[in-house]
């Protein structure tokens, strides 16, 4: 449907889309993503996505960048060329505007390098495509979200293709955040049947020359940090991240941690073998009384009960003489008839103990998964992924983000006293009791 005619311009391409490839182009999202390994098939993508939109947006303007400049002359216009040649779509390409011009629907493609993001102000567009997002500048995206407003688009549209880089923006954008207008695709290892049909041994060459965490990062696609290791090394997101839902007559379990910025706290159930994490509540420069105030506020009528777990810190007296467990206590009481019972106990266990504990929960030696967490817990969520142990020890680094480490804190104390190992005493093996 051109810009000022009425007239609809259809082309059939003959494109056999990988499974993942399909879902991307199927995607009715206003920004989507698509992350791959290498060899997963993500030019072939873009380029067809970009042709898609243009046919689609006939006579209206967009856009495919690439990182930098050598990215998008050696690598991204080569494929698109390549792509409109495979497909018998004529165009004509103006070298000294960067630009591609479709004759059939006279829609306009910019060919634009995004490092010098402030170059991407100006004409407003239909739709934008980006190669290799993860080693592109956060701001470039955000400077074309600004241009997606052509008022005679038919479909407005932003896309981008990439392999994982560790938990960079790109990742807490379009995986991590959530936001409503965003959906990814994650492309399957070895699923590019046409790669694999010319090349059998492609992958196994991979492996021999890459080390295992660029292995896991470039071919398998697997987001992960190559620049320490994780504290919860055990968290796989496609394994625990589910749709939970409290049930009524099992108690809930308040696990706090007592930091003023950001004061965090999870509540959970154990629903039979397993640890249940509802729901996460994350207050920026938040009191304890206000934390309460929103435990009340979504569970204040729990038929259950709650249980109160967490730092130790929570006995010590504050300047009013009361101690955070006394204000917990007060509060509740005050205003809500759930029955409380307080179970935190005055010394917090060893870190490294805590860790072994939460990580054997999330999933034992033998495989079996002990935890899941709601998607809606992401501050939780981004904790398993992203804390790391400072380079070269065991310490966690908890300088590298302020809102890191807090939830999985709150979290472990809990499982801590739920789900340590029997201690035993002496030659006759006796465990101790754990309340």
């Amino acid at each position: 449907m051109g810009g000022d005619s009425d007239v609809v311009e259809w082309r059939e391409i003959v494109y056999d889309p990988l499974p993942s490839q399909r879902r991307f182009h199927k995607s009715a999202a206003r920004f989507k993503g698509f992350s791959g390994p290498i060899g997963s098939g993500k030019s072939q993508a873009l380029c067809h996505e970009a042709i898609k939109l243009s046919y689609i947006n006939a006579g209206r303007t967009g856009l495919i960048g690439a990182p930098t400049y050598p990215m998008l002359r050696d690598a991204t216009q080569a494929a698109l060329i390549e792509t409109l040649g495979a497909c018998g779509i004529r165009f004509e390409h103006n070298k000294s505007e960067s630009t591609l011009t479709l004759k059939d629907t006279k829609s306009k493609i910019l060919l634009r390098a995004v490092d010098e993001f402030e170059r991407l102000r100006g004409t407003n567009l239909a739709w934008f495509g980006v190669d290799e997002l993860s080693y592109a500048p956060e701001e470039a995206w955000l400077r074309l979200e600004g241009r997606l407003r052509d008022p005679k688009a038919q479909r407005l549209c932003g896309f981008a293709v990439w392999t994982p880089k560790g938990f960079d923006w790109v990742y807490r954008r379009f995986l991590a955040v959530g936001q409503m207008a965003y959906e990814t695709i994650l492309a399957a290892p070895f699923e590019n049947r046409h790669l694999l049909d010319k090349t059998p041994d492609y992958y196994e060459r991979l492996r021999s020359s890459y080390g295992a965490s660029l292995f896991e990062q470039e071919v398998l696609g697997r987001y992960l940090s190559l620049d320490g290791a994780r504290v919860y090394s055990s968290f796989e997101r496609a394994a625990h991240v589910q749709n939970s839902a409290a049930e009524p007559q099992r108690p809930l379990i308040w696990a706090l941690d007592f930091n003023v910025d950001p004061m965090c706290s999870v509540i959970v159930q154990l629903q039979g073998t397993r640890v249940v994490v509802l729901d996460e509540i994350v207050l920026r420069h938040g009191t304890t009384y206000r934390a309460c105030e929103e435990f009340v506020r979504r569970y204040g009528n729990h038929p259950g009960g709650v249980q109160i777990y967490g730092d130790a810190s929570g006995f010590h007296q504050q300047t009013t003489g009361s101690s955070d467990y006394d204000m917990i206590r007060e509060y509740l009481r005050a205003h809500s008839p759930v029955h409380v019972e307080f179970r935190a106990k005055r010394s917090n266990p060893p870190v490294r103990d805590r860790i072994n504990v939460m990580n054997g929960t999330l999933k034992s030696a033998v495989g079996v998964t002990g935890m899941v967490v709601d998607p809606k817990c992401k501050e939780l969520i981004a904790d398993f992924e992203e804390v790391l142990y400072k380079d070269g020890g065991s310490q966690i680094d908890k300088d590298r983000d302020r809102m890191r480490t807090h939830l999985s804190d709150a979290l472990g104390y809990l499982v801590w006293e739920r789900r340590r190992p029997a201690q035993v005493v002496g030659e006759q093996g006796r465990r101790l009791l754990v309340n």
